[in-house]
């Protein structure tokens, strides 16, 4: 960041235009979805293979979340001690040391492909069967649920006076203990039902935002807001670690053979849609209560309240729905096999996935 004499930011010369750095960004986010749905299908076609299911799949995502542990402590430092130009020549770089271990990634070449017509025609006929809307829909409608309070952050800063190194610094052990989440799910929680996972998670992320109130409140029992918004929301990425794994494994279970990719990657845009969504209505639910900057720094906390206590209900609301989603990976499978198709069902659960991609 650059100042002038009377310590105003000012724009440096040589920064990139809006322009130049949305295209930029746009490309980078290209390829890297490019890459994680090749990713995602090579794992989910070896998945299906497997004897204990869900190991692979656990073991590949522990992986990538190790990754994201360590690397953002680390590119914390460097931001603040290089700037951001060295994470983006980082980021540029390090693709390319995996080029050299695609030498090693096993397939059968010139295999034979179905056509985009018998994929579409095989994806259509496995969304109308009652053994993939029925848990997808709820993976969809509890992930709309779990609408964020978007004005927590200001909040943070404005009101309890956190500062950026601080909010940084509680990313950091949130991305940890989310990796230990999902070692915890591995080792420990892979048994359990599906639906208990999700009753308990969805429980405890209730106890974190009333966590959130008691902050409101400046009920912390000695703590400093810093360490009682360090706990609260670290704390609550460990539970979204262990419920992670159980949607992704049910997912695999879901697609057909020869088109694993493309089912795969369809049950992921439900379920990134739906968070997406549920990222807008946070936005559109900000305008209900006077939480302004202004109001926040004068010390009015009945509108911060208010959405924390409505945000806090409608991730609740997301378990009245847990009955859809059946309890292991055998009543899955034996609810593929007793129900019928449903041209409706099918049809529901498409439209619904395009518009909240069009949204």
């Amino acid at each position: 960041t650059i100042y002038n004499e009377e310590g105003k930011e000012i724009i440096p010369e040589n920064a990139p235009s809006i322009t130049f750095l949305s295209f930029t960004v746009l490309m980078f986010g290209t390829g890297f979805w490019f890459a994680d749905v090749m990713g995602d299908s090579i794992v989910a076609e070896k998945a299906k293979l497997e004897i204990q299911k869900g190991q692979i799949q656990s073991m590949c995502y522990a992986c990538r979340f190790f990754g994201l542990m360590t690397a953002a402590p680390f590119s914390t430092y460097l931001y603040h001690s290089h700037g951001a130009s060295s994470i983006v020549q980082l980021m540029a770089f390090l693709p390319l040391i995996i080029l050299p271990t695609l030498w090693y990634l096993s397939e059968i070449r010139n295999a034979p492909v179905s056509s985009t017509r018998e994929q579409c025609n095989e994806i259509w006929n496995t969304v109308c069967s009652r053994a993939v809307w029925q848990p997808m829909g709820f993976v969809y409608l509890y992930n709309i649920l779990q609408v964020s309070n978007g004005a927590w952050k200001n909040f943070q800063i404005e009101v309890l006076g956190l500062t950026f190194t601080q909010l940084n610094l509680i990313m950091n052990v949130a991305f940890v203990l989310l990796y230990f989440g999902v070692m915890a799910y591995k080792y420990y929680f892979i048994k359990w039902s599906w639906r208990t996972i999700y009753i308990g998670a969805t429980v405890l992320n209730g106890f974190f935002s009333a966590c959130q109130i008691l902050l409101i409140y400046g009920i912390t029992f000695g703590l400093s807001n810093f360490w009682f918004s360090l706990g609260d929301d670290a704390l609550a990425e460990f539970v979204s670690g262990i419920q992670f794994l159980p949607t992704t494994i049910m997912m695999v279970h879901l697609c057909p053979a020869g088109s694993e990719g493309a089912s795969y990657a369809m049950f992921t845009t439900v379920n990134n849609s739906a968070m997406n969504l549920s990222a807008a209505i946070s936005t559109r639910l900000l305008p209900i209560w006077d939480i302004t900057l202004e109001t926040l720094r004068k010390g009015e906390k009945s509108g911060i309240l208010k959405l924390t206590l409505l945000t806090t209900a409608l991730q609740m609301s997301g378990v009245l729905f847990v009955r859809l989603l059946p309890r292991t990976k055998e009543d899955l499978v034996t609810l593929g096999s007793e129900s019928s198709r449903s041209t409706r069902g099918g049809t529901i659960f498409l439209l619904v996935t395009f518009g909240s991609i069009l949204y």
